[in-house]
């Protein structure tokens, strides 16, 4: 049986100041997010729609946010449910999420996918594309705010190879994080997950995606 708390505790000793911990939940059911949010978990990360869908009204009252692929046609079953949506990357999504979000009266936050690696299996746009994706967003989507970039890295066996990748990210978002836009706040770079966030972390991550390292690994 996983022991959520003591391993909890364990991610968090290793934290470092002023990083966001976001407890990702894919696959594991309500009682197992709910033990988590019993030991001090505030914010947790879904994958997939169907299953923000399927949990929840049975998950206590916590941030959830969106960090897998998002297509268009599911944007509105979720515009009322997520604080930031991780993984935009395209213009087309973002007009979507506008127009969701300004029928709902909100403003979304979100944050670009940057694919650093430039993986085809992987979503995202290139390090070159983001500033052009931002200046679209912020001129034809009054209701998203842009508050950073996220990125997934290749699955290395050695974590420290996917250093370039995280470093190629943060070298974007250094360059737009003083820029003043009452709809952009640069304030989040959500990289790293269980097997490489350390890494991550060394290299400017201030938001952890972190799973297995809490709940185990997963069974599908």
């Amino acid at each position: 049986m996983t022991d959520i708390k003591k391993n909890l505790e364990e991610v968090e000793k290793t934290l470092a100041d002023g990083v966001k911990l976001i407890a990702v939940t894919k696959t594991h059911g309500p009682d197992m997010i709910n033990e988590a949010i019993d030991c001090g978990v505030t914010d947790i990360g879904e994958n997939k729609v169907q299953e923000i869908m399927d949990k929840y009204e049975k998950v206590k009252p916590v941030n959830w946010h969106m960090i897998g692929h998002l297509q268009t046609n599911k944007v509105k079953y979720i515009i009322d449910k997520v604080c930031l949506i991780h993984s935009v990357d395209s213009l087309k999504l973002a007009k979507e999420i506008d127009k969701r979000a300004g029928a709902a009266g909100k403003t979304m936050d979100i944050l670009i996918q940057v694919n650093s690696a430039g993986e085809e299996s992987k979503f995202g746009i290139s390090p070159e594309e983001t500033e052009g994706l931002i200046m679209e967003i912020l001129e034809t989507c009054p209701n998203i705010k842009i508050c950073g970039l996220m990125c997934i890295a290749p699955l290395e066996e050695d974590p420290e190879d996917a250093r370039p990748y995280f470093k190629a990210v943060k070298e974007q978002y250094e360059r737009f994080k003083n820029i003043e836009h009452r709809r952009m706040d640069m304030k989040y770079l959500s990289m790293g997950m269980s097997h490489d966030y350390i890494a991550a972390m060394e290299e400017g991550s201030n938001m952890v995606r972190v799973g297995s390292a809490i709940f185990g690994q997963r069974e599908y």
